[in-house]
């Protein structure tokens, strides 16, 4: 009976595949050219050595022991062409593990968009002449009021 038992255990336990926890991530994985990004992965049972990451996107770092992962951060350089570039994981302990970072390069505008002249654009333009226009308008408007409210009050005496 103890050896029917014992047969039992050994044969419903799986077998322990090397490498099963052994990954690699970057946040974010989609960057602007010049950008800094964290890289956290795991050798499966070995996060208590460093690990070494290679990639064509920011050349090579060393992951250290951090809270049970191997963490890092790198900068990609800002004249970085635009594409996918794989990102490589070699453990000590031989695991290895990849994935992919995409590298962007949107040009960013040297000056705002063109939206035409406005209504207050520097130089004499529309603009110029309706605030002139607008302040004689008021002007004569204040006048006329002061010469209209005299005649009244000459008018009733």
């Amino acid at each position: 009976m103890l050896g029917l038992v014992g047969a039992f255990v050994l044969l419903s336990a799986g077998p322990a595949r090397a490498g099963e926890n052994t990954f690699i991530e970057v946040t974010p994985n989609s960057v602007q050219a010049g950008s800094r990004v964290n890289i956290r992965a795991s050798c499966d049972t070995n996060n208590n050595e460093q690990a070494n990451v290679h990639s064509d996107a920011f050349g090579h770092v060393m992951l250290r022991p951090d809270k049970g992962f191997l963490t890092g951060e790198v900068t990609v350089p800002g004249n970085k062409q635009p594409g996918d570039y794989p990102i490589e994981l070699r453990c000590q302990n031989g695991q290895r593990a990849s994935t992919t970072l995409t590298v962007l390069n949107m040009a960013s505008p040297s000056k705002g968009p063109a939206t035409g002249g406005g209504g207050m654009a520097g130089g004499r333009g529309t603009g110029s002449l309706l605030v002139l226009g607008g302040v004689a308008l008021v002007g004569t408007a204040i006048a006329l009021g002061m010469a209209g409210g005299r005649r009244r009050t000459g008018a009733g005496s």
